[in-house]
């Protein structure tokens, strides 16, 4: 599985670079703020919205520590999806929030 950190996300982001961020988390935890522009599907639901994903595009998956994008990004890649796992969540993120 490859890995991205928060830092080389923010940067990106912050170059302008589109990235295509997936966050995993449940619904109530990305109240309290997500990256910009991130889509919110909880893992629990992932295996039903994969469809919304498309194949040739990237994902960064995200969560709140790395654990949980870790596994949805396992998933994702046994299904044919190219990701990468943003190491040590939103716990390290230290860029904006919406």
């Amino acid at each position: 599985m490859r890995e991205i950190s928060p830092k080389t996300v923010e940067q990106k982001l912050n170059d302008g670079v589109i990235m295509n961020i997936i966050d995993v988390r449940e619904t109530e935890e990305v109240t309290e703020g997500k990256i910009p522009g991130a889509v919110n599907i909880p893992l629990g639901l992932l295996e039903f919205r994969k469809q919304e994903l498309d194949r040739s595009k990237e994902y960064v998956m995200v969560c709140r520590s790395g654990g949980r994008s870790g596994r949805a990004a396992q998933y994702l890649e046994s299904q044919g999806y190219r990701v990468v796992n943003m190491t040590g969540g939103m716990l390290e993120w230290e860029g904006t929030t919406e």
